[in-house]
């Protein structure tokens, strides 16, 4: 099959907006592609050569296309060069390049698609010493022969820019109508969400026909495509869409993780980017906890203090994303958890088919909770009062709101879709932290990890005036150097006291307590409500008080003021009404 003919299909997609013109566009190209080439005209019309979960990447830059040119035409880098100033677009630059260098050379080989795409093979597993060159030698022969709107496309697909505008499910669209009916598209797209592999799909179609598909099934190692969550506004409707009843849980502030549990595991992020290499420890967690033969489960992996085990934003986390070097290193500075929800395939049991609770029984019967890995908070309710309380608890444990789930018999893991058989319900409102504030400790919890032997975090308090007493606001353990963590024992030695002292009002429950005495200047990310906290007690929901979420002390000690100087309950609550933003 000559790659003319991909190409051509690509200028007129290119030239038109309409998606139904593009859809009937590819069908005409896949009715003529043969079988046998069916997946690698796919790839190359999704702009890649294999499915993402392979991680493999073409590598090529935009200086090293135009030198690629250059080695194929002979014309001036220099001139190569202004094009790609005055156009941005290597694409069009190769187009006009190879345009010229046709009316001069006499004779050039057709390309087929066998020999554009084994080429990309190549470069792409090309590496090491000599690859740059050797991959640019590859592409200066292919662009060598060819035409000039195939050269448009060649080097658009070199730097990963094709810009068709052809999103996969207009691919899926075409495919169900190439080789069946257009009611055949949820068992296509059902087939592409548990393979997440387009060009397995379309030459199964190709070769088999819609029946084919049945053999695509769940495989350990393969990724399966993340469900999704739609988003409303209240409990209230949550619980009414839900049928009156729900599971809500803890919605934690990480990467989601599509864990493959075998001989090995293997770790993909939501967009099915292989995370194996950068999350060791939680690779060797995970079969250590595992209690069965293989798995694919899903979790969310949320970084932790490693002093005080308290969860930390998602910031945090991602310093472990995308390293190859200094792993071991990044492990011990920004350590993780895995906090399991869901189980999809057990024992050779493909599970998505079956409801939720069912799911969730099987991954609670068949993991042991670990340092590393536990399962996430849960709680099953028909009141909108004590999903509101957990939602509460739920944002002062660190996560950023909770997620509601179906318990019908309907709620089935529909991968790759979205829908209200999970909603997601998060602050629709935060006071985002404008300005540091004056806290008071009140009492300290051992450290644990690097800190063991010394305070992990301090209790801290505001002071309300109206009452004399010192009402917590947040535990803090950022921002602390090694020198400091090593002073406070000392410092705070003299105001230690045996039990929680009269003017202090808490819920939490420290491991060593102090009389108010100093005050420390701290900032957070954001102000929200706990069920924890006694700041400004009730003054805004029933049963909550405010809290700093993500508290770091800024250095700066206030020996200037007194306990009863520090910032107020009542300015904590003006900082909340004033700040507070509606999503």
């Amino acid at each position: 099959m000559l790659y003319s003919a991909i190409a051509e299909t690509f200028e007129r997609i290119e030239a038109t907006t309409k998606r139904l013109e593009m859809t009937d566009y590819l069908v005409e190209l896949l009715r003529k592609t043969p079988p046998e080439l069916m997946d690698k005209v796919i790839y190359l019309t999704q702009g890649k050569i294999y499915p993402d979960y392979m991680g493999v990447e073409l590598g090529i830059a935009e200086k090293l296309l135009l030198k690629s040119l250059y080695k194929a035409t002979g014309i001036p880098e220099s001139e190569i060069e202004e094009l790609y100033m005055r156009h941005g677009d290597v694409g069009i630059v190769a187009e006009n390049v190879i345009a010229r260098k046709k009316q001069m050379s006499l004779f050039s080989e057709e390309l087929t698609v066998e020999r554009v795409y084994s080429t990309f093979e190549e470069i792409a597993r090309k590496e090491g010493k000599g690859a740059q060159d050797f991959k640019m030698k590859l592409l200066a022969n292919l662009f060598h022969d060819s035409k000039p709107v195939e050269a448009r496309y060649l080097a658009r697909m070199a730097v990963a820019r094709l810009r068709l505008g052809i999103a996969d499910m207009t691919i899926l669209d075409a495919l169900a109508i190439s080789f069946g009916e257009k009611s055949d598209r949820d068992k296509v797209e059902r087939a592409y969400n548990i393979c997440s592999d387009l060009g397995l799909v379309a030459r199964t179609l190709a070769q088999k026909g819609i029946d084919g598909l049945k053999e695509i099934k769940i495989r350990v190692g393969i990724p399966i495509r993340a469900m999704l969550a739609e988003r409303l506004r209240t409990l209230e409707e949550i619980l009414e869409k839900m049928g009156g009843k729900a599971a809500f849980e803890y919605k934690y502030d990480g990467i989601r993780i599509q864990a493959h549990i075998s001989e090995d595991v293997r770790l993909f992020s939501r967009h099915l980017e292989n995370l194996t290499e950068q999350f060791p420890e939680i690779t060797s967690a995970l079969r250590r906890a595992f209690m069965g033969e293989d798995a694919i489960v899903e979790g969310e992996c949320v970084p932790i203090d490693p002093s005080t085990g308290e969860m930390l934003p998602f910031q945090v986390v991602s310093h472990r994303r995308g390293r190859k070097y200094g792993v071991e290193e990044a492990m011990e500075e920004f350590p993780v958890l895995l906090f399991l929800f869901d189980a999809l395939y057990l024992n050779g049991e493909d599970l998505t088919v079956r409801p939720y609770l069912e799911r969730r029984k099987a991954l609670k019967d068949s993991f042991t909770e670990t340092e590393r890995i536990r399962i996430s908070t849960i709680l099953i309710t028909d009141s909108t009062e004590e999903a509101e309380r957990f939602f509460n608890q739920a944002i002062d444990a660190g996560c950023e709101g909770i997620m509601a789930k179906s318990i019908a018999e309907d709620s089935v893991y529909r991968a790759g879709a979205r829908g209200f058989t999970w909603i997601k319900y998060k602050k629709d409102y935060k006071s985002e932290m404008t300005d540091t504030v004056d806290l008071v400790p009140v009492g300290a919890f051992m450290g644990r990890g690097r800190r063991a032997g010394k305070y992990g975090a301090l209790l801290m308090a505001a002071y309300n005036p109206d009452r004399d007493m010192f009402e917590t606001v947040c535990k803090l353990g950022s921002g602390f150097t090694d020198e400091d963590l090593d002073k406070l024992p000392e410092i705070f030695k003299r105001y230690l006291t045996e039990e929680r002292h009269p003017r202090v009002d808490s819920k939490m429950e420290p491991d060593v307590w102090f009389v108010p005495n100093f005050v420390l200047e701290v900032l957070g990310a954001e102000i929200t409500l706990s069920p924890n906290h006694t700041c400004a007690y009730g003054q805004i929901k029933k049963d909550a008080g405010l809290a700093i979420r993500f508290p770091r002390f800024t250095g700066n000690w206030r020996d200037d003021r007194g306990p009863e100087d520090a910032t107020t309950s009542q300015e904590m609550l003006h900082m909340y009404e004033m700040q507070r933003k509606v999503e």
